[in-house]
C-alpha cells in the first residue's frame, strides 16, 4: 500500500488555510486583484488537499492484482493478467532528477509521482514486479 505522506497533505492543507486568510484580507482591504488571484488558489490547494484526506492511499497491490485511484476519488482493480508493463520514466531537467511510475494496462496509463506514493518509484516498481510474478 502506497500512500501519500501526512506531511504533504498537511502542508497542502496549511497552503489553503493562507491562500483563505489572503483572499479575506485583500477583501477587507478592497484589492480586488488579490482577491482574483487568491480566491482560485484557495479552491486549487483546497481541492486538492481534500483528495490527500479523502484517498491517501493511491496505490495498493494484493495476490489478485493492483488497485489504483482513478480519477479524483474513484479506485479501480486491475488484476495482475492486464497489466503490460510496469516502469520508471526517469528525466532529468534543469539538473534536476524526476521519477515517474508508469503502469500500462492496454486501456489505461496509471502515472504515479514520488509524492503520491511515499516513497521512490523505483521501489514500488520493483515490489509491484516481485509481486507480479
Amino acid at each position: 500500500m502506497w500512500k501519500v505522506r501526512r506531511e504533504l497533505a498537511a502542508l497542502k492543507i496549511l497552503g489553503a488555510v493562507v491562500c483563505a486568510a489572503l483572499a479575506v484580507y485583500w477583501w477587507l482591504a478592497g484589492d480586488t486583484r488579490g482577491m482574483i488571484l487568491a480566491v482560485p488558489a484557495t479552491l486549487l490547494v483546497g481541492a486538492m488537499a481534500l483528495r490527500d484526506l479523502l484517498v491517501p492511499v493511491r496505490l495498493s497491490a494484493d495476490e489478485s492484482g493492483i488497485t489504483v485511484v482513478q480519477g479524483y476519488a474513484g479506485h479501480r482493480h486491475v488484476p495482475w493478467e492486464q497489466i503490460q508493463d510496469v516502469k520508471v520514466d526517469v528525466r532529468t531537467r534543469f539538473g534536476l532528477r524526476s521519477e515517474m511510475l508508469e503502469i500500462d494496462t492496454g486501456d489505461n496509463l496509471h502515472i504515479f509521482s514520488p509524492h503520491e506514493l511515499g516513497v521512490s518509484p523505483t521501489e514500488v516498481a520493483a515490489a509491484l514486479r516481485r509481486r507480479g510474478t
